[in-house]
Protein backbone atom coordinates (compact mmCIF):
# COMPACT_ATOMS: atom_id res chain seq x y z
CA UNK A 1 0.00 0.00 0.00
CA UNK A 2 1.14 3.42 -0.70
CA UNK A 3 1.25 5.92 1.86
CA UNK A 4 0.14 9.05 0.58
CA UNK A 5 2.77 11.94 0.38
CA UNK A 6 1.29 15.00 3.35
CA UNK A 7 3.16 16.95 1.65
CA UNK A 8 1.77 16.75 -1.74
CA UNK A 9 -1.53 17.22 -0.04
CA UNK A 10 -0.80 20.25 2.27
CA UNK A 11 0.16 21.84 -1.14
CA UNK A 12 -3.36 21.00 -2.61
CA UNK A 13 -4.68 22.75 0.51
CA UNK A 14 -2.67 26.09 0.00
CA UNK A 15 -3.44 26.14 -4.28
CA UNK A 16 -7.11 25.84 -3.36
CA UNK A 17 -7.04 28.67 -0.78
CA UNK A 18 -4.82 30.82 -3.13
CA UNK A 19 -7.80 29.96 -6.24
CA UNK A 20 -10.05 31.07 -3.12
CA UNK A 21 -8.77 33.87 -2.56
CA UNK A 22 -8.02 35.20 -6.34
CA UNK A 23 -11.76 34.11 -6.77
CA UNK A 24 -13.30 36.45 -4.33
CA UNK A 25 -10.95 39.45 -4.99
CA UNK A 26 -11.83 39.04 -8.81
CA UNK A 27 -15.89 38.58 -8.23
CA UNK A 28 -15.70 41.03 -5.30
CA UNK A 29 -19.57 42.76 -5.31
CA UNK A 30 -20.81 40.46 -7.47
CA UNK A 31 -21.05 38.05 -5.02
CA UNK A 32 -23.33 40.26 -2.98
CA UNK A 33 -27.29 39.20 -2.70
CA UNK A 34 -28.62 39.89 -6.39
CA UNK A 35 -28.04 39.37 -9.97
CA UNK A 36 -25.33 39.96 -11.94
CA UNK A 37 -26.34 41.41 -14.95
CA UNK A 38 -23.42 42.14 -17.53
CA UNK A 39 -23.88 42.10 -21.14
CA UNK A 40 -24.99 38.39 -21.79
CA UNK A 41 -25.39 37.18 -18.62
CA UNK A 42 -28.74 37.62 -18.26
CA UNK A 43 -29.98 35.28 -15.08
CA UNK A 44 -33.46 35.64 -13.63
CA UNK A 45 -35.38 33.77 -10.60
CA UNK A 46 -36.87 30.99 -12.40
CA UNK A 47 -36.18 30.45 -16.35
CA UNK A 48 -38.81 28.53 -17.52
CA UNK A 49 -38.37 25.37 -19.67
CA UNK A 50 -40.07 26.06 -23.02
CA UNK A 51 -39.40 25.32 -26.44
CA UNK A 52 -36.77 27.89 -27.03
CA UNK A 53 -34.53 26.94 -24.50
CA UNK A 54 -34.50 23.58 -25.83
CA UNK A 55 -33.79 24.63 -29.22
CA UNK A 56 -37.34 24.24 -30.37
CA UNK A 57 -37.34 28.50 -30.96
CA UNK A 58 -37.40 30.33 -34.19
CA UNK A 59 -34.38 31.52 -34.00
CA UNK A 60 -31.03 30.00 -33.66
CA UNK A 61 -29.48 27.61 -30.74
CA UNK A 62 -27.30 30.52 -29.05
CA UNK A 63 -27.82 29.67 -25.98
CA UNK A 64 -28.76 25.87 -26.00
CA UNK A 65 -28.21 24.19 -24.21
CA UNK A 66 -27.11 26.39 -21.30
CA UNK A 67 -30.67 27.92 -20.75
CA UNK A 68 -31.90 24.36 -20.70
CA UNK A 69 -29.86 23.29 -18.09
CA UNK A 70 -30.27 26.87 -16.02
CA UNK A 71 -34.09 26.39 -16.67
CA UNK A 72 -33.89 22.65 -15.18
CA UNK A 73 -31.35 23.39 -11.70
CA UNK A 74 -33.45 26.72 -10.91
CA UNK A 75 -36.02 24.30 -10.24
CA UNK A 76 -33.87 23.06 -7.66
CA UNK A 77 -31.44 25.50 -6.38
CA UNK A 78 -32.98 29.60 -6.87
CA UNK A 79 -31.42 31.78 -9.95
CA UNK A 80 -29.86 33.82 -7.53
CA UNK A 81 -27.68 31.56 -5.63
CA UNK A 82 -27.39 29.22 -8.78
CA UNK A 83 -24.92 32.28 -10.48
CA UNK A 84 -22.97 32.45 -7.73
CA UNK A 85 -22.39 28.73 -7.64
CA UNK A 86 -21.59 28.92 -11.39
CA UNK A 87 -19.38 32.05 -10.91
CA UNK A 88 -17.28 30.92 -8.00
CA UNK A 89 -17.29 27.25 -9.34
CA UNK A 90 -16.20 28.27 -12.84
CA UNK A 91 -12.91 30.06 -11.06
CA UNK A 92 -12.33 27.11 -8.72
CA UNK A 93 -13.30 24.21 -10.57
CA UNK A 94 -10.78 25.00 -13.55
CA UNK A 95 -8.02 25.50 -11.10
CA UNK A 96 -8.40 22.29 -9.44
CA UNK A 97 -7.94 21.00 -12.82
CA UNK A 98 -5.15 23.07 -14.31
CA UNK A 99 -3.04 22.38 -11.05
CA UNK A 100 -3.39 18.68 -11.61
CA UNK A 101 -2.29 18.68 -15.01
CA UNK A 102 0.95 20.96 -14.21
CA UNK A 103 3.97 19.23 -14.64
CA UNK A 104 6.13 17.70 -11.43
CA UNK A 105 6.86 21.57 -9.95
CA UNK A 106 7.27 23.32 -6.53
CA UNK A 107 4.52 24.92 -4.35
CA UNK A 108 5.61 28.38 -5.33
CA UNK A 109 5.41 27.72 -9.39
CA UNK A 110 2.24 26.19 -9.05
CA UNK A 111 0.62 29.05 -7.71
CA UNK A 112 2.01 30.97 -10.06
CA UNK A 113 0.46 28.83 -12.36
CA UNK A 114 -3.06 28.94 -10.66
CA UNK A 115 -2.73 32.84 -10.72
CA UNK A 116 -2.27 32.89 -14.26
CA UNK A 117 -5.38 30.66 -15.36
CA UNK A 118 -7.53 32.29 -13.24
CA UNK A 119 -6.31 36.23 -14.22
CA UNK A 120 -5.81 36.93 -17.27
CA UNK A 121 -7.47 39.03 -19.96
CA UNK A 122 -9.43 36.12 -21.37
CA UNK A 123 -11.23 35.32 -18.04
CA UNK A 124 -12.01 39.34 -17.75
CA UNK A 125 -13.20 39.94 -20.33
CA UNK A 126 -15.46 37.04 -20.86
CA UNK A 127 -17.30 38.06 -17.58
CA UNK A 128 -17.80 41.17 -18.09
CA UNK A 129 -18.80 40.25 -21.61
CA UNK A 130 -21.04 37.65 -19.62
CA UNK A 131 -19.86 34.91 -21.54
CA UNK A 132 -20.62 31.90 -18.53
CA UNK A 133 -20.84 28.87 -20.77
CA UNK A 134 -17.62 29.70 -22.76
CA UNK A 135 -16.20 30.48 -19.14
CA UNK A 136 -17.87 26.78 -17.91
CA UNK A 137 -15.93 25.62 -21.08
CA UNK A 138 -12.87 27.11 -19.86
CA UNK A 139 -12.83 25.64 -16.36
CA UNK A 140 -13.47 22.08 -18.00
CA UNK A 141 -10.97 22.15 -20.47
CA UNK A 142 -8.21 20.87 -18.07
CA UNK A 143 -10.39 18.01 -16.65
CA UNK A 144 -11.06 17.33 -20.31
CA UNK A 145 -7.03 16.92 -20.95
CA UNK A 146 -6.66 14.76 -18.04
CA UNK A 147 -9.43 12.48 -18.69
CA UNK A 148 -8.72 12.24 -22.60
CA UNK A 149 -4.66 11.09 -21.25
CA UNK A 150 -6.58 8.94 -18.34
CA UNK A 151 -8.52 7.44 -21.75
CA UNK A 152 -4.97 6.91 -23.74
CA UNK A 153 -3.49 5.01 -21.15
CA UNK A 154 -5.89 2.75 -19.91
CA UNK A 155 -8.24 2.04 -22.86
CA UNK A 156 -11.14 3.35 -20.31
CA UNK A 157 -12.75 6.51 -20.33
CA UNK A 158 -13.18 7.83 -16.21
CA UNK A 159 -16.40 8.90 -15.47
CA UNK A 160 -15.45 12.71 -15.13
CA UNK A 161 -14.59 12.55 -18.49
CA UNK A 162 -17.99 12.58 -19.59
CA UNK A 163 -18.89 15.04 -17.03
CA UNK A 164 -15.93 17.28 -17.75
CA UNK A 165 -16.93 16.97 -21.99
CA UNK A 166 -20.75 17.90 -21.02
CA UNK A 167 -20.01 21.01 -18.92
CA UNK A 168 -17.55 22.04 -21.30
CA UNK A 169 -20.46 22.18 -24.24
CA UNK A 170 -23.22 24.54 -23.02
CA UNK A 171 -22.16 26.59 -26.22
CA UNK A 172 -21.65 26.50 -29.61
CA UNK A 173 -17.90 28.24 -29.03
CA UNK A 174 -17.32 26.07 -26.24
CA UNK A 175 -18.46 22.64 -27.41
CA UNK A 176 -15.78 23.22 -30.36
CA UNK A 177 -12.93 23.99 -27.76
CA UNK A 178 -13.97 21.14 -25.85
CA UNK A 179 -14.26 18.61 -28.93
CA UNK A 180 -11.17 19.79 -30.39
CA UNK A 181 -8.89 19.56 -27.08
CA UNK A 182 -10.12 15.91 -26.55
CA UNK A 183 -9.85 14.59 -30.06
CA UNK A 184 -6.32 16.03 -30.26
CA UNK A 185 -5.11 14.18 -27.16
CA UNK A 186 -6.65 11.16 -27.85
CA UNK A 187 -4.98 11.54 -31.72
CA UNK A 188 -1.54 12.65 -30.67
CA UNK A 189 -1.11 12.41 -26.93
CA UNK A 190 1.14 9.73 -24.80
CA UNK A 191 -0.16 6.69 -24.53
CA UNK A 192 -0.62 3.25 -26.32
CA UNK A 193 -4.27 3.42 -26.97
CA UNK A 194 -6.38 6.18 -29.60
CA UNK A 195 -10.27 5.83 -28.95
CA UNK A 196 -10.49 8.71 -31.51
CA UNK A 197 -13.67 6.66 -32.63
CA UNK A 198 -15.28 6.41 -29.16
CA UNK A 199 -14.05 10.35 -28.06
CA UNK A 200 -15.96 11.54 -31.69
CA UNK A 201 -19.30 9.71 -30.29
CA UNK A 202 -18.70 11.17 -27.05
CA UNK A 203 -18.22 14.30 -28.49
CA UNK A 204 -21.26 14.59 -30.81
CA UNK A 205 -23.73 13.03 -27.84
CA UNK A 206 -22.18 15.88 -26.05
CA UNK A 207 -23.28 18.71 -28.57
CA UNK A 208 -26.61 16.92 -29.77
CA UNK A 209 -28.81 19.68 -28.27
CA UNK A 210 -27.08 23.05 -30.73
CA UNK A 211 -26.00 20.45 -33.59
CA UNK A 212 -29.26 19.33 -34.21
CA UNK A 213 -31.04 22.68 -33.15
CA UNK A 214 -28.52 24.36 -35.58
CA UNK A 215 -29.36 21.56 -38.56
CA UNK A 216 -32.98 22.00 -38.12
CA UNK A 217 -32.63 26.12 -38.34
CA UNK A 218 -29.93 25.43 -41.83
CA UNK A 219 -32.31 27.97 -43.86
CA UNK A 220 -31.73 30.54 -41.27
CA UNK A 221 -28.21 29.85 -40.14
CA UNK A 222 -25.89 32.39 -42.46
CA UNK A 223 -24.79 35.58 -40.69
CA UNK A 224 -24.04 38.87 -41.69
CA UNK A 225 -20.85 38.97 -43.48
CA UNK A 226 -20.27 42.24 -42.00
CA UNK A 227 -20.11 40.57 -37.96
CA UNK A 228 -16.85 39.23 -38.76
CA UNK A 229 -14.67 42.62 -39.38
CA UNK A 230 -16.44 44.08 -36.20
CA UNK A 231 -15.80 40.63 -34.37
CA UNK A 232 -12.40 39.90 -35.22
CA UNK A 233 -9.65 39.92 -33.22
CA UNK A 234 -8.43 43.40 -32.19
CA UNK A 235 -5.71 45.22 -30.78
CA UNK A 236 -5.57 46.14 -27.37
CA UNK A 237 -3.56 50.27 -25.81
CA UNK A 238 -0.19 49.55 -27.87
CA UNK A 239 -0.30 46.10 -28.60
CA UNK A 240 -1.22 44.66 -32.34
CA UNK A 241 -3.63 41.67 -32.25
CA UNK A 242 -1.10 38.78 -32.57
CA UNK A 243 0.43 40.30 -29.44
CA UNK A 244 -2.96 41.14 -27.89
CA UNK A 245 -3.67 37.17 -28.79
CA UNK A 246 -0.73 36.03 -27.10
CA UNK A 247 -1.23 37.99 -23.81
CA UNK A 248 -4.69 35.96 -24.19
CA UNK A 249 -6.81 39.45 -24.92
CA UNK A 250 -7.68 41.21 -28.19
CA UNK A 251 -11.77 41.33 -27.19
CA UNK A 252 -13.61 42.78 -30.19
CA UNK A 253 -15.69 44.53 -27.38
CA UNK A 254 -13.74 47.44 -26.53
CA UNK A 255 -16.22 48.37 -23.67
CA UNK A 256 -15.46 45.43 -21.67
CA UNK A 257 -11.64 45.93 -22.28
CA UNK A 258 -9.87 46.78 -18.33
CA UNK A 259 -8.51 50.35 -18.67
CA UNK A 260 -4.51 48.97 -17.79
CA UNK A 261 -4.95 46.82 -20.91
CA UNK A 262 -5.08 50.33 -22.90
CA UNK A 263 -1.35 51.58 -21.21
CA UNK A 264 2.39 50.61 -20.99
CA UNK A 265 1.05 47.52 -18.30
CA UNK A 266 -0.04 45.90 -21.63
CA UNK A 267 4.00 45.88 -22.66
CA UNK A 268 4.89 44.68 -19.41
CA UNK A 269 2.53 41.79 -19.15
CA UNK A 270 4.10 41.03 -22.82
CA UNK A 271 7.19 40.96 -21.73
CA UNK A 272 6.96 39.51 -18.65
CA UNK A 273 4.96 36.56 -20.57
CA UNK A 274 7.39 36.74 -23.01
CA UNK A 275 10.56 35.86 -20.59
CA UNK A 276 8.84 33.60 -18.97
CA UNK A 277 7.58 31.51 -21.97
CA UNK A 278 11.37 31.57 -23.54
CA UNK A 279 12.58 30.50 -19.91
CA UNK A 280 9.78 27.41 -19.70
CA UNK A 281 10.67 26.36 -23.49
CA UNK A 282 14.53 26.25 -22.62
CA UNK A 283 13.94 24.25 -19.43
CA UNK A 284 11.74 21.42 -21.02
CA UNK A 285 14.33 21.29 -24.66
CA UNK A 286 17.10 20.77 -21.50
CA UNK A 287 15.44 18.45 -19.37
CA UNK A 288 12.98 16.77 -21.46
CA UNK A 289 9.34 16.32 -21.86
CA UNK A 290 7.37 14.52 -18.93
CA UNK A 291 5.01 11.79 -19.91
CA UNK A 292 2.40 13.05 -17.61
CA UNK A 293 2.22 16.24 -19.31
CA UNK A 294 1.00 15.86 -23.10
CA UNK A 295 3.14 18.41 -24.87
CA UNK A 296 2.58 17.88 -28.56
CA UNK A 297 -1.18 18.13 -27.73
CA UNK A 298 -0.96 21.35 -25.71
CA UNK A 299 1.26 22.73 -28.53
CA UNK A 300 -1.18 22.03 -31.35
CA UNK A 301 -4.12 23.44 -29.73
CA UNK A 302 -2.03 26.59 -28.48
CA UNK A 303 -1.55 26.37 -32.28
CA UNK A 304 -5.03 25.43 -33.09
CA UNK A 305 -6.00 28.77 -31.15
CA UNK A 306 -3.75 31.47 -32.07
CA UNK A 307 -3.99 31.03 -35.44
CA UNK A 308 -7.43 31.09 -35.57
CA UNK A 309 -7.39 34.67 -33.79
CA UNK A 310 -4.82 36.04 -35.85
CA UNK A 311 -6.76 34.61 -39.12
CA UNK A 312 -9.78 36.83 -37.88
CA UNK A 313 -7.74 39.80 -37.38
CA UNK A 314 -5.42 39.42 -40.39
CA UNK A 315 -8.26 38.75 -43.53
CA UNK A 316 -11.56 38.88 -41.65
CA UNK A 317 -13.24 39.19 -44.94
CA UNK A 318 -12.96 35.16 -45.57
CA UNK A 319 -14.36 34.87 -42.67
CA UNK A 320 -17.41 36.97 -43.22
CA UNK A 321 -18.11 34.91 -46.77
CA UNK A 322 -18.07 32.03 -44.98
CA UNK A 323 -20.64 33.14 -42.56
CA UNK A 324 -22.68 34.64 -44.71
CA UNK A 325 -22.29 30.50 -47.22
CA UNK A 326 -21.93 28.21 -45.01
CA UNK A 327 -24.89 27.80 -42.44
CA UNK A 328 -23.08 28.13 -38.70
CA UNK A 329 -19.87 29.67 -40.32
CA UNK A 330 -20.38 32.46 -37.90
CA UNK A 331 -19.72 30.95 -35.11
CA UNK A 332 -15.57 31.57 -36.17
CA UNK A 333 -16.42 35.33 -36.02
CA UNK A 334 -15.61 36.14 -32.64
CA UNK A 335 -11.34 35.63 -32.96
CA UNK A 336 -10.75 35.68 -29.27
CA UNK A 337 -12.87 33.78 -28.30
CA UNK A 338 -11.02 30.47 -29.23
CA UNK A 339 -7.89 31.61 -27.23
CA UNK A 340 -8.78 29.13 -25.01
CA UNK A 341 -7.35 26.58 -26.59
CA UNK A 342 -3.88 28.62 -25.90
CA UNK A 343 -4.04 29.17 -21.97
CA UNK A 344 -2.68 25.48 -20.90
CA UNK A 345 0.32 25.67 -22.79
CA UNK A 346 1.02 28.99 -21.72
CA UNK A 347 0.30 28.12 -18.16
CA UNK A 348 2.37 24.91 -17.85
CA UNK A 349 5.55 26.66 -19.38
CA UNK A 350 4.98 29.43 -16.86
CA UNK A 351 5.69 26.77 -14.38
CA UNK A 352 8.40 25.47 -15.48
CA UNK A 353 9.49 28.72 -15.89
CA UNK A 354 9.19 29.66 -12.33
CA UNK A 355 10.05 26.83 -10.85
CA UNK A 356 13.59 26.58 -12.66
CA UNK A 357 13.86 30.38 -11.37
CA UNK A 358 12.65 29.41 -7.59
CA UNK A 359 15.22 26.63 -7.76
CA UNK A 360 18.14 28.85 -9.62
CA UNK A 361 17.63 31.90 -6.90
CA UNK A 362 17.81 28.53 -3.71
CA UNK A 363 21.86 28.41 -3.47
CA UNK A 364 22.40 32.29 -5.09
CA UNK A 365 19.97 34.55 -2.58
CA UNK A 366 19.52 34.77 0.72
CA UNK A 367 15.81 33.98 2.21
CA UNK A 368 14.34 37.62 2.23
CA UNK A 369 15.42 38.14 -1.51
CA UNK A 370 13.63 34.46 -2.53
CA UNK A 371 10.64 34.88 -0.96
CA UNK A 372 10.33 38.30 -2.74
CA UNK A 373 11.06 37.03 -5.85
CA UNK A 374 8.05 34.11 -5.01
CA UNK A 375 5.97 36.88 -4.67
CA UNK A 376 6.48 38.71 -7.59
CA UNK A 377 6.68 35.53 -9.59
CA UNK A 378 3.18 34.96 -8.72
CA UNK A 379 1.53 37.56 -8.20
CA UNK A 380 2.90 39.53 -11.06
CA UNK A 381 -0.74 38.80 -13.48
CA UNK A 382 -2.58 40.70 -11.14
CA UNK A 383 -0.42 43.66 -10.84
CA UNK A 384 -0.30 43.84 -14.79
CA UNK A 385 -4.31 43.51 -14.48
CA UNK A 386 -4.79 45.31 -11.26
CA UNK A 387 -8.57 46.48 -12.89
CA UNK A 388 -9.54 43.05 -12.57
CA UNK A 389 -10.23 43.31 -9.16
CA UNK A 390 -13.36 43.59 -7.56
CA UNK A 391 -15.62 42.58 -9.96
CA UNK A 392 -13.39 44.17 -13.18
CA UNK A 393 -12.79 47.45 -11.43
CA UNK A 394 -16.65 47.80 -10.29
CA UNK A 395 -18.35 46.66 -13.65
CA UNK A 396 -19.99 43.76 -12.19
CA UNK A 397 -22.01 44.32 -9.60
CA UNK A 398 -26.03 42.52 -8.16
CA UNK A 399 -28.78 44.14 -8.32
CA UNK A 400 -32.44 43.44 -7.54
CA UNK A 401 -35.24 43.53 -10.34
CA UNK A 402 -37.65 46.13 -9.74
CA UNK A 403 -41.10 44.73 -8.20
CA UNK A 404 -42.60 45.46 -11.98
CA UNK A 405 -40.81 42.18 -13.66
CA UNK A 406 -42.18 40.03 -11.09
CA UNK A 407 -45.66 41.28 -11.34
CA UNK A 408 -45.54 41.40 -15.55
CA UNK A 409 -44.67 37.74 -14.67
CA UNK A 410 -47.38 37.19 -12.43
CA UNK A 411 -49.97 38.88 -14.70
CA UNK A 412 -49.18 37.27 -17.90
CA UNK A 413 -48.40 33.77 -16.75
CA UNK A 414 -48.24 30.83 -19.40
CA UNK A 415 -50.53 32.72 -21.68
CA UNK A 416 -51.57 31.30 -25.05
CA UNK A 417 -48.85 32.46 -27.91
CA UNK A 418 -45.99 33.90 -27.42
CA UNK A 419 -44.57 37.48 -25.97
CA UNK A 420 -43.37 40.04 -28.37
CA UNK A 421 -41.00 42.39 -26.31
CA UNK A 422 -40.73 45.64 -27.24
CA UNK A 423 -38.91 47.72 -28.09
CA UNK A 424 -37.22 46.06 -30.29
CA UNK A 425 -33.24 46.94 -29.54
CA UNK A 426 -31.05 43.71 -27.92
CA UNK A 427 -29.57 45.49 -25.15
CA UNK A 428 -30.53 47.68 -22.31
CA UNK A 429 -28.63 50.26 -19.50
CA UNK A 430 -31.43 50.33 -17.37
CA UNK A 431 -30.90 52.65 -14.40
CA UNK A 432 -31.86 49.89 -11.23
CA UNK A 433 -28.91 47.69 -13.10
CA UNK A 434 -26.16 50.98 -12.26
CA UNK A 435 -26.36 51.67 -16.04
CA UNK A 436 -24.44 48.69 -17.44
CA UNK A 437 -25.35 47.28 -20.57
CA UNK A 438 -27.65 44.17 -20.11
CA UNK A 439 -29.19 41.79 -23.03
CA UNK A 440 -32.70 42.82 -22.51
CA UNK A 441 -33.37 40.18 -19.43
CA UNK A 442 -37.90 40.65 -19.87
CA UNK A 443 -38.16 37.79 -22.31
CA UNK A 444 -36.29 35.71 -19.47
CA UNK A 445 -38.61 36.90 -16.63
CA UNK A 446 -41.85 36.52 -18.70
CA UNK A 447 -42.87 32.41 -19.07
CA UNK A 448 -44.13 32.26 -23.02
CA UNK A 449 -41.56 32.09 -25.60
CA UNK A 450 -40.19 35.60 -26.33
CA UNK A 451 -39.84 37.39 -29.73
CA UNK A 452 -37.61 39.64 -29.32
CA UNK A 453 -34.91 41.92 -31.67
CA UNK A 454 -32.00 39.63 -32.34
CA UNK A 455 -29.74 42.86 -33.98
CA UNK A 456 -26.61 43.99 -32.52
CA UNK A 457 -25.24 47.21 -32.80
CA UNK A 458 -21.61 47.69 -32.72
CA UNK A 459 -19.42 50.99 -33.28
CA UNK A 460 -22.84 52.31 -34.92
CA UNK A 461 -22.93 49.80 -37.34
CA UNK A 462 -25.94 47.35 -37.48
CA UNK A 463 -25.85 43.95 -37.38
CA UNK A 464 -28.74 41.94 -39.37
CA UNK A 465 -30.38 38.85 -37.29
CA UNK A 466 -30.99 35.74 -37.93
CA UNK A 467 -34.36 35.04 -36.69
CA UNK A 468 -37.13 35.42 -40.16
CA UNK A 469 -39.94 35.72 -37.37
CA UNK A 470 -38.30 38.83 -36.34
CA UNK A 471 -38.48 40.24 -39.70
CA UNK A 472 -42.14 39.92 -40.23
CA UNK A 473 -43.02 41.16 -36.65
CA UNK A 474 -41.13 44.58 -37.81
CA UNK A 475 -43.59 44.34 -41.03
CA UNK A 476 -46.16 43.88 -38.70
CA UNK A 477 -45.62 46.95 -36.50
CA UNK A 478 -45.71 49.04 -39.82
CA UNK A 479 -49.89 48.47 -39.52
CA UNK A 480 -51.36 51.51 -39.69
CA UNK A 481 -53.63 51.20 -36.26
CA UNK A 482 -53.65 49.35 -33.20
CA UNK A 483 -56.22 46.71 -33.80
CA UNK A 484 -54.00 46.35 -37.25
CA UNK A 485 -50.77 45.27 -35.25
CA UNK A 486 -52.94 43.15 -33.01
CA UNK A 487 -54.56 41.29 -35.46
CA UNK A 488 -51.04 41.09 -37.61
CA UNK A 489 -49.41 40.10 -34.57
CA UNK A 490 -51.97 37.71 -33.66
CA UNK A 491 -51.07 35.88 -36.54
CA UNK A 492 -47.69 35.55 -36.25
CA UNK A 493 -48.46 33.34 -33.08
CA UNK A 494 -47.57 36.50 -30.68
CA UNK A 495 -50.38 36.33 -27.97
CA UNK A 496 -48.86 39.22 -25.66
CA UNK A 497 -46.60 42.26 -25.81
CA UNK A 498 -44.85 43.39 -23.12
CA UNK A 499 -43.04 47.07 -23.28
CA UNK A 500 -40.22 48.15 -21.65
CA UNK A 501 -41.38 51.72 -20.78
CA UNK A 502 -37.84 52.67 -19.75
CA UNK A 503 -35.96 52.00 -22.75
CA UNK A 504 -35.53 54.05 -25.43
CA UNK A 505 -36.99 53.19 -29.16
CA UNK A 506 -40.29 52.98 -30.85
CA UNK A 507 -42.94 51.03 -29.16
CA UNK A 508 -46.20 51.30 -31.18
CA UNK A 509 -49.60 51.33 -29.52
CA UNK A 510 -50.95 47.62 -29.87
CA UNK A 511 -54.71 46.94 -29.37
CA UNK A 512 -55.87 44.39 -26.61
CA UNK A 513 -56.58 43.89 -22.49
CA UNK A 514 -53.94 45.33 -20.52
CA UNK A 515 -52.81 42.94 -17.78
CA UNK A 516 -49.93 45.08 -16.28
CA UNK A 517 -49.30 48.81 -16.21
CA UNK A 518 -46.52 51.13 -14.37
CA UNK A 519 -44.16 52.99 -14.65
CA UNK A 520 -41.53 50.06 -15.83
CA UNK A 521 -43.75 47.81 -17.51
CA UNK A 522 -46.91 47.60 -20.16
CA UNK A 523 -48.13 43.74 -20.70
CA UNK A 524 -50.77 43.83 -23.47
CA UNK A 525 -52.67 40.26 -24.23
CA UNK A 526 -53.99 40.23 -27.45
CA UNK A 527 -57.55 39.00 -28.67
CA UNK A 528 -56.56 36.28 -31.12
CA UNK A 529 -53.63 34.56 -31.85
CA UNK A 530 -52.39 31.76 -33.83
CA UNK A 531 -50.30 29.66 -31.79
CA UNK A 532 -47.19 28.33 -33.90
CA UNK A 533 -45.96 24.82 -33.06
CA UNK A 534 -42.94 23.52 -34.39
CA UNK A 535 -42.96 20.78 -37.14
CA UNK A 536 -43.53 17.69 -35.14
CA UNK A 537 -40.15 15.52 -36.81
CA UNK A 538 -38.70 19.02 -34.87
CA UNK A 539 -39.72 17.25 -31.71
CA UNK A 540 -38.20 13.86 -32.85
CA UNK A 541 -35.29 15.19 -33.33
CA UNK A 542 -35.00 16.77 -30.53
CA UNK A 543 -36.10 14.56 -28.50
CA UNK A 544 -33.42 12.19 -29.88
CA UNK A 545 -30.82 14.94 -29.00
CA UNK A 546 -31.76 15.22 -25.71
CA UNK A 547 -31.87 11.84 -25.08
CA UNK A 548 -28.07 11.22 -26.42
CA UNK A 549 -27.02 14.61 -24.54
CA UNK A 550 -28.56 13.43 -21.04
CA UNK A 551 -27.24 9.70 -21.90
CA UNK A 552 -23.55 11.36 -21.18
CA UNK A 553 -24.36 12.62 -18.03
CA UNK A 554 -26.31 8.93 -16.98
CA UNK A 555 -23.26 7.27 -18.01
CA UNK A 556 -21.03 9.71 -16.37
CA UNK A 557 -23.35 9.38 -12.67
CA UNK A 558 -23.20 5.10 -13.10
CA UNK A 559 -19.67 5.52 -13.72
CA UNK A 560 -19.38 7.34 -10.52
CA UNK A 561 -21.84 5.88 -8.29
CA UNK A 562 -19.80 2.67 -9.25
CA UNK A 563 -16.33 3.60 -8.69
CA UNK A 564 -17.26 5.12 -5.24
CA UNK A 565 -18.40 1.90 -4.44
CA UNK A 566 -15.35 0.26 -5.25
CA UNK A 567 -13.11 2.72 -3.49
CA UNK A 568 -15.96 2.24 -0.37
CA UNK A 569 -15.07 -1.55 -0.44
CA UNK A 570 -11.21 -1.44 -0.52
CA UNK A 571 -11.44 1.17 2.29
CA UNK A 572 -13.62 -1.47 4.45
CA UNK A 573 -11.20 -4.37 3.23
CA UNK A 574 -8.17 -2.46 4.61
Amino acid sequence: MVTPDPRAAWQRVVVAVWSLVLALLLLGPALAPGYVLSYDMVWVRDLAVRADVLGLGSGLPRAVPSDAWVAVLDELVPGILLQKLVLVGVLLGGTAGIDRLLPRVGLVARLAAVTLWQWNPYVVERLVLGHWPVLVGYAALPWVLLGALRWRATGRAPWWLLLAVLMGSLSVSAGLATSLALLVVLLVGPGGRRPWGRGLLLAGAAQAPWLVSGLLHVRDAVTDPAAARLFALSDEGPLPGPLAALTLGGVWNAEVVPVSRTGPATLVALVVLAALLVLGIAVVRRRGTEPAVPWTPLVLLWAVGWVLAILTWLAPGPFGVLAAVVPGGGVLRDGSRLLVLCVPLLVALVAVAVDAAWDWSGARWPLAARVSLAVVLVVWPVTVLPDGAWGAGGRLGAVDYPAAYAAARSALGDAPGDVLVLPLSSYRQPGWNDGRKVLDPLGRVLVPVPVASDELVVDDVVIAGEDPRVRRVRAALESPTPQARAAALGALGVGAVATDLTAPGPAPDIAGAVLHDDDVLRVVRLAAVDETVPPRPWYLAMGLAWTLHLGVLLVSVVGGVRCARQRFRRNLSG
